[in-house]
């Protein structure tokens, strides 16, 4: 089984409120690679050249905070979801 085969047996279930919180001033100011956009194994970051902000969809989040390891700036604030939110792993 690929490990894209074990990430579709998942379950989420979607809080309204964001876990995921992006300091877009610092953003901004400071990031220019923007690494998050990368390293994040659910591509749940993008960048809104309209806005000039990093946007999050956090629904899809698997949990593993690599997000904040590669986020050089500390523009990212990360917790876990609140009780019975977020990801659920089915397939070891």
């Amino acid at each position: 089984m690929t490990i894209d085969e074990k990430l579709a047996l998942d379950a989420f279930k979607t809080d309204k409120e964001s876990h995921i919180t992006i300091n877009h001033a610092i953003c901004r100011a400071k990031c220019t690679v923007r690494y998050c956009t990368f390293v994040c194994p659910g591509h749940l970051y993008s960048y809104n050249e309209e806005t000039d902000e990093m946007v999050v969809e956090f629904a899809g989040c698997l949990e593993c905070g690599t997000c904040m390891i590669a986020c050089n700036e500390s523009a990212l604030s990360w917790s876990y979801p609140r009780g019975d939110y977020g990801v659920q792993y089915r397939f070891g």
